[in-house]
C-alpha cells in the first residue's frame, strides 16, 4: 500500500490543520493507522492511532484533547486534525499503516513521505 500525507504548512500558533493521508494500491479498511511526527534532531513521536476495526482511537498525552484521528474507509483516507497548535508542534508528520493499533513505529508496516508543519509564535 502507498500512503500519501497531505495538508502540512504554516500556520500561527492558536491555529489549527487538518492533515490528510490518502491510501492506494489496498484498502485502507483491513489496517490502524497512525500518525507520528519528527522534529528536527527528535526522535520520531507517535501522536495517533485509529484501529481498522470499530474504529477505536489511542492518543500521545501531548496532543490528546488537541488533535482528533478520524478515517474515512470509503475515501481510502485518514485524518489528522490539529487544533490550538504551538510552536513546539513544529515538525515533519507521517502517517503509518500496520497490522495493530499501537505507539510504537515498529508496528507499522507502511510509511506515507511527510508533510512539514510550521507553527509561528
Amino acid at each position: 500500500v502507498q500512503l500519501q500525507a497531505s495538508g502540512g504548512g504554516l500556520v500561527q500558533a492558536g491555529g489549527s490543520l487538518r492533515l490528510s493521508c490518502a491510501a492506494s494500491g489496498r484498502t485502507l479498511r483491513s489496517y490502524a493507522m497512525g500518525w507520528f511526527r519528527q522534529a528536527p534532531g527528535k526522535e520520531r513521536e507517535f501522536l495517533a492511532a485509529i484501529c481498522c476495526i470499530g474504529g477505536s482511537t489511542y492518543y500521545a498525552d501531548s496532543v490528546k484533547g488537541r488533535f482528533t484521528i478520524s478515517r474515512d474507509n470509503a475515501k481510502n483516507t485518514v485524518y489528522l486534525q490539529m487544533n490550538r497548535l504551538e510552536p513546539e508542534d513544529t515538525a515533519v508528520y507521517y502517517c503509518a499503516a500496520g497490522e495493530g493499533l499501537s505507539r510504537s513505529s515498529n508496528r507499522y508496516d507502511y510509511w506515507g513521505q511527510g508533510t512539514l508543519v510550521t507553527v509561528s509564535s
